[in-house]
């Protein structure tokens, strides 16, 4: 597999073969989605939805073919539930404007928990702060898992909406969505999970998890940057005003009125990331090939490779031990600033994340300002994990001597 990724055969630092372990903050792109991309501009290049030629109707075909494929990836009921945002980021930020300008009043709360990314906090507070409503956090445990029992409790009649992570981006602790979305549901709260870490690592059935919203960014599943999806409840979606106003939305424009599409369009202003929607397509059915039973079995080895050696190294200390994780680990060195172990292991050719991962309650909760983190993806193997823990071990003896 590692062939199939081009970047994986550089050097760094003077001819040091690339580790590279910052997967959660991004993965790198197969040779086929690279290969489509340059496709996509060298025979198909043109706008979408609008043109009469050849070229128009190749491209659109292939925009749509993508929104298709994430609507089978995610178990949709209809790709018209299926909306090509920039990412993560973008799509939250989409719900929050949309449905929680529409549906928010004083005295409302929005629910989130401690271990959320910045984006699922940050869109959820500019908006109560325009609403009247008031942000709640769910408490996170020692072990960095959710407090369950606390999140029911705190779902009062209130309560407007939750927002919860999949898959924590810093812990690697996998929350049960489906059992906090079913509670919700039963209390009338729209739920939107956070799925950015999850789709790479858990198969995900949007029916299964029983959510109204569910977003990721292409970026972190092999696909390019600047793409990303937010998936709706198609009456949810058709309810909610446009986020954005332009072209390709509407039905009819006058000067003085304006009426739109349904969903998905309604949300897809101006000119879309096609290229970026392609890259996407071709990433999931790359992805979607690959044997998922033994990458789980192949990432549950690395992880627990990783936590053993660290364990072993003095002086570090691991956040987050919870009993169900993905590929993720982060940690702390005694006494020393994570961007310094970040550096030396750099120096040695491991690339790893340093800081606080847009997580900056969750450190805190955790009494913390900063972690190094590592994080696998589906080229990683065993020797990697290796040269992360002789590099973790070096940095760490010459931190202390």
């Amino acid at each position: 597999m590692r062939d199939q990724f081009p970047i994986l055969q550089r050097t760094v630092h003077g001819g040091k073969p690339l580790v590279y372990l910052d997967n959660a903050a991004t993965t790198q792109k197969p040779q086929v989605v690279l290969d489509a991309l340059m496709d996509y501009y060298t025979n198909h290049n043109s706008n979408v939805h609008r043109g009469a030629h050849t070229l128009a109707a190749e491209a659109t075909a292939l925009y749509e073919e993508a929104r298709d494929r994430v609507a089978s990836f995610l178990g949709a009921r209809s790709s018209d539930e299926i909306v090509f945002t920039r990412g993560t980021t973008e799509s939250i930020n989409l719900v929050a404007a949309s449905w929680g300008q529409q549906n928010l009043q004083p005295g409302d709360v929005i629910l989130v928990t401690e271990m959320e990314h910045h984006s699922n906090i940050v869109p959820w507070q500019l908006i109560a702060k325009q609403t009247g409503a008031a942000v709640r956090a769910v408490p996170v445990l020692d072990n960095g898992e959710l407090d369950v029992e606390s999140c029911l409790e705190m779902m009062s009649t209130r309560v407007r909406l939750l927002a919860v992570t999949h898959v924590s981006n810093t812990l690697g602790t996998v929350n049960p969505v489906g059992q906090l979305c079913a509670e919700a549901r039963k209390r009338g709260i729209v739920t939107l999970v956070d799925g950015a870490q999850a789709v790479v690592h858990l198969p995900v059935s949007v029916q299964d998890i029983d959510c109204d919203f569910y977003v990721f960014s292409g970026h972190k599943l092999y696909a390019p940057t600047g793409i990303g999806v937010l998936y709706g409840r198609r009456e949810l979606l058709n309810a909610m005003p446009p986020y954005h106003g332009g072209g390709s939305m509407i039905k009819d424009v006058s000067i003085s009125h304006s009426t739109f599409l349904d969903a998905p369009q309604r949300f897809e202003a101006g000119t879309p990331n096609i290229a970026g929607a392609v890259g996407l397509n071709a990433a999931i059915k790359w992805f979607s090939s690959l044997d998922h039973e033994q990458l789980a079995h192949q990432e549950h080895a690395l992880l627990q490779q990783a936590t053993t050696g660290l364990l072993a190294i003095p002086g570090i200390q691991i956040i987050g031990t919870a009993a169900n994780k993905v590929g993720i680990v982060s940690f702390i060195v005694d006494g020393v600033h994570a961007h310094d172990v970040g550096v030396l292991l750099d120096e040695q050719g491991v690339a790893i994340r340093t800081g606080h991962h847009c997580t900056m309650p969750l450190l805190e909760r955790f009494n913390c300002t900063s972690t190094a983190r590592m994080s696998v993806a589906a080229y990683n193997n065993a020797a990697d994990v290796e040269r992360f823990l002789t590099a973790t071990t070096k940095a760490t003896s010459i931190l202390f001597s």
